[in-house]
């Protein structure tokens, strides 16, 4: 392996998988192959033998967050873009065409981001996960699961699918080790603050496995709303947008409304008004959702729309009024 090489990918994980068996043999079949693999376990593992011709470099890193897995591996990566992605993920063939054909003419970006799509083979009700991202109405950042056009300026990307200029990622301090989930969102809010811009690439696209089962996919809701409302109280800076309240207003909404509904026949009016309003963005959600899967997966998904808002409200006000930060190392 030459010393100098564009890309370092970092993958993050606790254990060997499937999935990461997926990502590697996905990793193999790119086009581009001037890169280096690091892999970052809880313990000692030994490399199959199926991947042993593949310039894979194993830290094991004892049971930390992703957070420090991913600066651990910025440290020892030799590649000058730092190219993260998950371990229930795999690449596009072409990811790193796309990020190499950009990065190396936009000397002003500093990292670029693109969609994380659910895999078609994905079991049903991960395909249903999936689906609640889907659309504006019911996730608010469909680009984030879906390739949509065009590119564009964005001040916050998961790590699923994030690469990093190395300079600008040791520059800004790395990923923050007192947050998982939400690393992620604090080191985007580092780089902007800094100057450098991120880019949404629509056609730098992984596959992501979604949650499987709900209680999963609110866990992870639950984190995703209880990381986002401490940022928008102590990191403002990328997370005070409208978008990410409107579920709080949603629960706050219900509250109210139900109970005030026993006492006066106006708020019950207001409340059913409310709740229609609700039921015809829901019906905006399926069209839109219908567009990328089947109509038993389209079908499923209020249900979990619907947990999901009312899930990720409630977390939300738990983070916002958090005086510290409890973050969880669970899936």
């Amino acid at each position: 392996m030459n010393d100098i090489i564009p890309f370092s990918i970092i993958i993050p994980f606790k254990i060997w998988s499937t999935d990461l068996d997926e990502c590697l043999s996905h990793i193999d079949q790119m086009a581009f192959k001037s890169y280096e693999v690091i892999l970052l376990p809880d313990d000692d593992i030994t490399l199959p033998t199926a991947y042993t011709h593949l310039p894979i470099q194993i830290i094991s890193t004892g049971a930390v967050s992703p957070a420090i897995k991913r600066d651990i591996g910025a440290e020892k990566a030799k590649g000058d873009y730092l190219a993260f992605i998950d371990d229930d993920a795999y690449p596009q063939s072409d990811w790193l065409d796309v990020a190499h054909r950009f990065l190396s003419t936009q000397s002003n970006v500093g990292a670029i981001g693109g969609p994380a799509i659910t895999p078609k083979s994905d079991a049903f009700w991960a395909r249903v996960s999936g689906a609640v991202f889907l659309s504006k109405v019911s996730g608010g950042f469909p680009e984030r699961y879906v390739s949509i056009s065009p590119s564009k300026e964005v001040d916050d990307w998961p790590s699923v699918n994030l690469i990093v200029r190395k300079e600008v990622f040791l520059q800004v301090g790395g990923y923050d080790s007192d947050f998982w989930p939400g690393e992620d969102t604090k080191l985007c809010r580092d780089i902007i603050m800094t100057g450098w811009k991120i880019i949404y690439i629509p056609e730098l696209i992984v596959h992501h496995h979604r949650r499987a089962k709900l209680h999963k996919h609110l866990r992870q809701i639950g984190n995703y709303g209880y990381h986002r409302g401490f940022f928008a109280k102590h990191y403002p800076e990328n997370s005070r947008k409208l978008t990410y309240f409107i579920p709080t207003f949603f629960v706050i909404f219900i509250i109210i409304g139900t109970l005030g509904s026993f006492f006066s026949k106006s708020i019950q009016l207001v409340f059913m008004a409310g709740l229609l309003a609700y039921g015809f963005a829901l019906l905006k959600a399926l069209w839109d959702i219908k567009r990328h899967e089947d109509w038993r997966v389209t079908l499923c998904s209020p249900f979990y729309i619907v947990l999901t808002h009312v899930w990720y409200g409630i977390r939300f006000i738990k983070g916002f009024f958090a005086k510290s930060y409890h973050g969880s190392l669970g899936r």
